[in-house]
């Protein structure tokens, strides 16, 4: 690999000067600067950009920890936030958690080590109490992704899961449904935390309890789509509609093929929801009725944010609550009497 000395030597000029130029220092001749910095490609010279910004007290790269890369909802944020760092001159550094609280806690100490100048956070568990401790004592900015931790003094761009919630869990008892069953992610992430608690809302308000058998949480996989719904067609009294309230589609696409291997009909024999609208939903026949919601919208507001927070470091918590809707399709459109299927 070049050196500046070698650059130096090329262009017939010191050290010094190469480093003037390359820093982009004012007081330059411009026949300076095109000297050294034709000798810079002649020679192959790459500036080591870490150790240049840890000199002036920053790296230009932002620390981004994610719960499950392969969730699709998670890559998509992804690529917005690189795309809008990027634009503004930061690269992103990305730690994958794999779904496991103990990596989330890792990952911080990790990216910190990397003198990373903010993070960015989809933890998998936000109800981690090393969580807070963790994240106080960074000095950077953090910027929380759809996700909640107690104390409220990080900031963060959510999503209204719950009041999104509460609309589909209405529309499903408007169609006549009282077991009503969820197949959600980890109860430990805000996502699904919020769903269940405003799916729970709405029926409590009509006297109907969401019983604890309906109820199966964990993290998102086709197979673990598939067991769920195994274990709910098989109960004694099985659920007339499924709200699937995991984004990810993996545990989508199990729910789907189980229903089929099993003869049941979505929208005639069950209804079928999803708590995370996308092309698969959309797609399927017939359409399942899913709460929608921008996610890039999200992320390019948590790359906003978290830009705002660097150049404005004294800011205090702040945080942004997007809306949801409900997209309402075939799967749930037929009222209900009694669940009848094989099991």
């Amino acid at each position: 690999m070049a050196t500046i000395r070698e650059v130096a030597t090329k262009a017939g000029v010191s050290p010094s000067s190469v480093t003037r130029v390359l820093s982009g220092h004012p007081n330059v001749r411009v026949e300076l600067r095109e000297r050294v910095l034709a000798a810079v490609r002649e020679v192959g010279y790459e500036p080591d950009l870490v150790a240049a910004g840890l000199r002036r007290g920053y790296t230009k790269t932002v620390g981004m920890v994610v719960n499950d890369i392969l969730n699709p909802v998670i890559a998509q944020m992804i690529d917005v936030v690189e795309s809008e760092l990027r634009q503004a001159g930061y690269g992103v550094l990305l730690a994958n958690s794999h779904g496991q609280a103990k990596n989330d806690v890792e990952n911080v100490r990790l990216l910190q080590q990397r003198r990373v100048d903010a993070l960015l956070a989809a933890f998998s568990d936000d109800t981690n109490p090393d969580l807070p401790l963790a994240l106080s004592a960074l000095t950077i900015p953090v910027v929380l992704l759809d996700r909640e931790i107690e104390p409220h003094e990080f900031s963060g761009v959510l999503s209204d899961h719950r009041g999104g919630a509460m609309l589909l869990a209405e529309h499903l008892v408007s169609r006549g449904h009282r077991d009503i069953a969820m197949i959600s992610g980890s109860l430990t992430a805000y996502p699904s935390r919020s769903r269940v608690e405003g799916v729970e809302a709405v029926l409590a308000r009509h006297g109907i309890p969401l019983r604890p058998e309906l109820c199966i949480a964990g993290r998102g996989s086709e197979e673990f789509g598939s067991r769920a719904v195994t274990r709910l067609l098989e109960d004694a009294r099985p659920p007339t509609a499924i709200i699937m309230g995991n984004g990810n589609m993996g545990a989508t696409a199990g729910v789907i093929a189980q229903l089929r291997s099993r003869g049941v009909q979505v929208g005639q024999d069950i209804a079928l929801a999803g708590g995370d609208d996308g092309p698969l939903l959309a797609l399927h026949s017939p359409g399942i009725t899913a709460i929608a919601r921008d996610v890039e919208d999200l992320a390019r507001r948590a790359a906003a944010l978290v830009l705002q927070r660097m150049e404005h470091k004294r800011l205090g918590g702040h945080t942004v609550l997007l809306p949801t809707r409900l997209v309402i399709r075939p799967s749930t459109e037929h009222s209900v009497e009694v669940a009848s299927f094989a099991s």
